[in-house]
């Protein structure tokens, strides 16, 4: 089998590109160099491996010989990983997007051959199918325009790269107030769904982050409509398709109101992120079910996702074929009866509307499998007990799962992305806390502490191993993934590892004028087209914004330390972003996750105690599993202090010696110490909102 340029890649998208006809560039100066020279448009695609719309299209034109021949003559082509160049990804989506108010994978962009945008947009159909324009005809308007009305295409091209660079900072300085909270739960009142759970109609995504400062909300100001926006999302995305019902985890997201048919591809950044939020809901509420929902994650992500040596998987695609929609996660009603008996296809069909008539439009007889009845609905529908009910649906569950495994799995991305496997990280080790899963907080360190090996010894990370550097998410993920580390061993090279990594981050990408962090760090190799423009994000897209975890790591680290810069730096970054971030409410929690931190009293839970001490160690674990906005969590241990210094608070905690204690202190209000495990768990009882229900 011949290959073109793609074959070299670490990509898995880019791999599975080699194959064909189309004489692929990866990203580089290379491709631009020969279309200046040849005088010719440049065809960019920007996809990822988990993308079921990039293989469609792949298959239906880059595939073909005639469609590719007329590329190969007249284009050059670059083909782009999303996850591998989320910095190339950020500007072309931008660019399009102001063309066509639209965006999304596969982004068909095309360039002048200095990289500017003339014309783009995301899937083209070969025959005008769906609405669309054939991509045949597309390519034949485009190289016409190229050719025949050059100004045009320079003036257009110039024209969106000016908006790109000025539309990239979302910075605009304010004053941080409390009312920006107030009015971003205002917002999100004002478009959650009171029926389904959730923001808008649809599709519909998740919002982790959302959640996570409405949790924040309730326990500082505990009130019914706040709770009922937290229960009945959560709630509402555990019973739908959206989540996988046999092996845990959640699909990326709903193309309906009600969460049922979900966009079948499974993300590391969704499910580390819904993790917490199911993991936090949990330790406040006690909903049982929100511990199950967080079970489920760590099961298949340590069933699919982990590397033995650590490390996580950064997606599970959707399908195996261009005409497979969600096939492996999905049933028809004879192939449930092929497996169960009758009694288990009888309660599982009910429990999970497995019917003659499903929900997928390729295949009408295929059904999502959500939870549509109760253990006791079906107990007085059957005329069983409520016990027999449960037992045949276990069972029929085990069989369901059992008979999937046998089937051709979708492909399972291994690459190591640093911001994702940090937020994975992060996860497991609050799973660890908040489940006692001692898997996950064993396998989340071995996987920080090989990214900090295969980084070296400096303080910045690659976006791979080996890969790409300068992308701040990379940095502020991992420092907040090795504060957590910190927090749960009290190890405190956790501590310098995270605060060092900051340090470079005020170096490498602090905007010393206007403020704010850029995306990608200064000094970087020079690049084509519009990687040179420096953008400062400030909305979750979907994953956390980076400048908004920035805000929450100084503020921790502030408390953690006692040092100043910390909270100053924190405080000029939010004021950076107060003036655009008030408006954007929603897609903005990250962001107002940090203002939460700066404008509320942190809570400390210190525990004092000897290397070993079982009562010091179980004071730990059950401050490490408890829920309290803006908590901060030290385990000092006194002979290892040294010459380490503390901030006087701590000093004095520690100067009593090494029988174990803890403390609790909000602002600067603190408990009286507690020496018994008794005590200590009615102390962090007395944390809790009173209005708990």
């Amino acid at each position: 089998m011949t290959t073109n340029r793609l074959a070299s890649s670490g990509s898995a998208y880019l791999q599975s590109a080699a194959h064909q006809p189309t004489h692929w560039y990866p990203w580089g100066p290379e491709p631009f160099n020969a279309a200046r020279a040849g005088d010719k448009p440049v065809l960019l695609d920007i996809g990822a491996v988990w993308c079921h719309w990039c293989h469609v299209m792949d298959g239906e034109s880059y595939e073909n010989p005639e469609l590719a021949a007329f590329l190969n003559q007249h284009f050059i082509c670059i083909k782009v990983d999303r996850d591998e160049r989320p910095d190339v990804d950020a500007r072309y989506q931008r660019a399009v997007q102001t063309l066509t108010q639209q965006g999304g994978w596969p982004l068909t962009a095309f360039l002048t051959p200095n990289g500017e945008v003339f014309f783009g947009g995301t899937y083209f159909p070969p025959d005008g199918r769906y609405g669309r324009p054939g991509f045949q005809t597309v390519l034949a308007s485009v190289l016409d325009a190229y050719r025949s009305r050059r100004d045009q295409v320079q003036a257009q091209a110039q024209a969106i790269s000016r908006v790109i660079a000025e539309n990239l900072d979302e910075g605009a300085p304010g004053e941080i107030s409390p009312d920006m909270l107030e009015d971003a739960v205002h917002q999100m009142t004002g478009i959650f769904d009171p029926v389904n759970g959730g923001f808008g109609s649809q599709p519909k995504f998740p919002h982790p982050g959302a959640l996570e400062l409405l949790l924040h909300r309730w326990h500082d100001q505990p009130s019914e409509k706040i709770r009922t926006i937290i229960d009945r999302t959560l709630q509402g995305m555990a019973s739908g398709g959206m989540y996988d019902q046999l092996v845990g985890g959640f699909h990326r997201y709903s193309v309906d109101a009600r969460w049922i048919v979900p966009h079948f591809e499974k993300m590391s950044y969704d499910n580390s992120e819904l993790l917490k939020a199911y993991l936090d809901a949990y330790a406040l509420f006690g909903h049982e079910e929100y511990a199950r929902v967080a079970r489920g994650i760590v099961r298949w992500v340590r069933e699919l996702m982990s590397d033995p040596e650590g490390g996580y998987a950064a997606s599970q695609d959707a399908d195996v074929g261009l005409d497979d929609d969600g096939d492996y996660f999905t049933w028809t009603r004879d192939e449930a009866a092929a497996v169960l008996s009758a009694d288990e296809l009888e309660v599982a069909a009910a429990y999970y509307d497995i019917g003659t008539a499903g929900e997928m439009h390729h295949n009408p007889g295929k059904n999502v499998l959500f939870v549509s009845a109760t253990v006791l609905d079906l107990a007085q529908r059957t005329q069983r007990s409520a016990e027999s009910v449960a037992v045949l649906l276990r069972s029929a569950q085990d069989k369901l799962r059992a008979a999937r495994a046998e089937r051709t799995a979708p492909f399972v991305d291994r690459t190591r992305y640093t911001n994702w496997n940090a937020m994975m990280a992060s996860a497991m080790l609050r799973a660890a806390a908040v489940l006692g899963d001692e898997w996950c907080r064993n396998h989340a360190l071995s996987t920080l502490e090989r990214l900090r090996r295969e980084n070296g010894e400096g303080n910045a990370v690659a976006h791979t191993p080996g890969g790409i550097g300068g992308l701040l998410d990379d940095q502020v993920q991992t420092a907040a993934a090795a504060l957590d580390a910190y927090e749960a061993t009290g190890r405190h090279e956790w501590l310098e590892w995270g605060a060092s990594i900051m340090d470079r981050v005020w170096i490498d990408y602090w905007d010393g004028e206007e403020g704010g962090l850029f995306d990608t760090a200064r000094g970087r190799p020079a690049e084509e087209g519009l990687l040179p423009a420096r953008a400062k994000p400030v909305q979750d897209t979907p994953t956390p914004s980076p400048n908004g975890v920035a805000g929450i790591v100084c503020a921790r680290l502030h408390e953690l330390t006692g040092d100043q810069r910390w909270k100053q730096r924190g405080e000029d970054l939010l004021r950076a972003f107060a003036g655009s971030a008030r408006q954007l409410g929603l897609y903005a929690a990250t962001y107002l996750l940090a203002v939460d931190w700066h404008i509320n009293p942190a809570t400390h839970l210190v525990v004092v105690g000897e290397t070993g001490d079982s009562d010091a160690q179980a004071m730990h674990s059950a401050a490490l599993a408890e829920f309290v906005p803006r908590r901060v969590v030290q385990l000092l241990v006194p002979d290892q202090i040294g010459n380490r210094a503390l901030p006087a608070a701590l000093s004095g905690m520690v100067s009593g010696g090494g029988a174990p204690r803890g403390y609790a202190c909000t602002g600067v209000s603190c408990s009286r110490p507690a020496e018994e495990l008794l005590v200590w768990a009615a102390t962090l009882e007395s944390l809790r909102p009173t209005a708990m229900s």
